[in-house]
């Protein structure tokens, strides 16, 4: 991404390489005072989807993703984050609007019992899915019903105590493929096949096209999350913050980097 010159001088604007794909993840159960801050950044229907939730949690959780995505997306096209207006594709992918300073930059989010999960890209589709892994959930029927014959079959082969792992590996990979899509449920899970066994590499088999990449980075303890990107890119990914502490680089084979520079602008850290 082409760096301009910014209109707030205190902000340091971030930049985006073409081959590369920046993974943002964060705490949703933020105080309240914050909460409120974040609230009044959102769009007018971004408010009313959050008052549709049952549940006040939800609602706070909801309201905390949208506004820290509206907090990550503004470093990136030097706008405030009240000013970037979300538009939403024919199956409800969100992208911004071209008079949000770029019509190149591309993002996705997903969230999941209070984390979120974000995925930036320049020029490039990109899809993102983040689940708690969750025992209840990894039902044998659940896969017979949306995995592919091949992913059930490799899924019941497994060690019994290999399999919940290797559930939320295939379910977040397939969700962030289709998403990176964008086509709803026009795209059926299990018409294409996605790596699940623990260890191996996370890759596309078979029934998709060979110019998406998958990525399965380990962000979180107790938490699958998968980034599908068009092209293949390098990732790397942080933790966002809204007050002054120690941030971590994460490169894409997730060890820890070195310590790096942190500065907090308007509620978000920003780490170099």
């Amino acid at each position: 991404m082409t760096s301009v010159a910014s209109r707030h001088p205190s902000r340091n604007l971030l930049t985006l390489p073409t081959n590369r794909v920046h993974v943002w993840y964060a705490a949703l159960d933020v105080e309240p005072d914050e909460l409120d801050g974040l609230e009044k950044t959102l769009a007018r229907d971004e408010r009313v989807r959050a008052s549709r939730f049952h549940f006040r949690k939800d609602r706070h959780h909801f309201t905390a993703a949208r506004g820290i995505l509206r907090q990550i997306l503004a470093r990136y096209v030097d706008r405030e984050p009240g000013e970037l207006r979300l538009g939403y594709g024919r199956y409800g992918k969100p992208f911004l609007q071209q008079d949000c300073g770029t019509s190149e930059l591309r993002f996705n989010l997903a969230h999941s019992h209070g984390m979120a999960l974000y995925g930036i890209a320049l020029n490039r589709e990109i899809g993102v899915d983040l689940e708690r892994i969750d025992r209840s959930f990894a039902d044998r029927q659940v896969a017979e019903c949306f995995f592919s014959p091949r992913e059930a079959l490799a899924l019941r082969t497994l060690p019994a105590s290999l399999q919940i792992d290797a559930f939320f590996y295939c379910w977040t990979r397939k969700e962030a493929y289709v998403k990176a899509h964008g086509t709803g449920i026009l795209t059926r899970l299990d018409s294409f096949d996605v790596s699940l066994i623990p260890g191996d590499p996370p890759e596309l088999l078979n029934g998709g096209h060979d110019s998406w990449s998958i990525h399965a980075p380990k962000l979180m303890p107790g938490y699958a999350a998968a980034v599908v990107v068009q092209g293949s890119c390098d990732l790397k990914a942080w933790k966002w913050k809204s007050t002054w502490r120690k941030c971590a680089s994460v490169s894409q084979n997730l060890t820890v980097a070195a310590s790096v520079a942190q500065r907090c602008y308007s509620n978000v850290v920003v780490c170099d």
